[in-house]
């Protein structure tokens, strides 16, 4: 019988197979996922498709055990569609998901006056906030329509000044995919009875979407020289509700992890100072860019598909 190896052997034996996965890391990142334009876009908040969307949706969130948070948008649940928008709402809180403000309307804070802004976004939460307060819990989030932060420093300061007297805490953007132009060929194709249409843009949407995600994880790590914490807008949109598991699992792929927009925004990445005054909704990438004096590598941002791509216009 062979000898028992000593300690200082079976560490030796060890130091090739730990120095083998020091040289090659396994990135892992946390992921907070949001959708935007909550009930639904594209639909009648009162119509069976809005029910349908909001039930896959859910149902693959849940599947996936992914904590997201949707942006309300609370125009929709005007007049006779209240009480549907209300029951939609109550679904994504009773999944366990966490819901925000995106202003009532959606306004463009490039083209709105401040006061009228404000007046916007404080009309946002009359429906949220009861949903919210009725389960114990307050409405903490605010997403910029657009990523539209304010086009000059006075009013980019004064709708900051609000968001703090209200409470709000800002849902930066850090990954994003062009998912609503995807979302809008695929209704497109969908209202034509064109499935093989259809087809190639859910096909073609999530391999855009890995594209962004490997893209946006270069970016991040070339600026911060670390991996952060991610912020993912999506949108609540039926190419979303469609595909959500092959989404979800190709984010796992990729070695993201789900995460609260909690977690994720503790990042000390979310702390570095926001330079940016413009009328772009640009993510917090170029902010991040803008702030650190590095560039973003622009070059190899991959390009929309033909599916979605703008087609061009010839020279008269």
């Amino acid at each position: 019988m062979r000898a028992p190896l000593s300690s200082a052997c079976r560490w030796q034996r060890l130091l090739p197979i730990f120095a083998a996965a020091l040289a090659c890391p396994v990135r892992a990142e946390p992921v907070a996922i949001t959708f935007d334009d909550l009930p639904v876009v594209n639909a009648p908040t009162s119509s069976p498709d809005a029910r349908a969307i909001t039930e896959r949706l859910l149902a693959g969130l849940r599947r996936a055990h992914v904590p997201a948070t949707g942006f309300v948008n609370e125009v929709k649940l005007a007049g006779a569609d209240r009480d549907a928008g209300m029951a939609l709402l109550s679904d994504w809180l009773r999944a366990g998901m966490d819901l925000g403000n995106h202003g009532y309307s959606h306004l463009s804070f490039t083209v709105t006056p401040l006061p009228a802004y404000i007046a916007d976004a404080a009309a946002g939460d009359a429906v949220t906030k009861g949903l919210l307060a009725a389960r114990g819990r307050r409405e903490r989030w605010w997403r910029y329509p657009y990523n539209e932060t304010g086009p000059t420093a006075a009013a980019k300061q004064g709708f900051a000044d609000w968001l703090r007297s209200a409470r709000y805490e800002v849902a930066p953007v850090t990954m994003e995919t062009g998912d609503y132009l995807f979302a809008a060929a695929y209704d497109a194709a969908l209202a034509r009875g064109d499935a093989g249409t259809a087809a190639r843009v859910r096909a073609v949407y999530l391999d855009h979407s890995r594209r962004m995600v490997a893209w946006s994880r270069a970016a991040a790590l070339g600026l911060l020289g670390r991996d952060p914490a991610f912020v993912l807008l999506l949108h609540a949109s039926r190419l979303n509700a469609d595909v959500i598991d092959q989404l979800t699992a190709m984010l796992r792929d990729e070695g993201l992890t789900f995460v609260t927009l909690d977690r994720a925004t503790r990042d000390p990445a979310y702390r570095i100072a926001d330079p940016y005054v413009g009328p772009d909704g640009v993510t917090w990438l170029t902010r991040w860019s803008l702030a650190l004096h590095r560039d973003l590598p622009w070059s190899t941002l991959p390009p929309l598909p033909p599916e979605v791509a703008p087609t061009p216009v010839a020279a008269p």
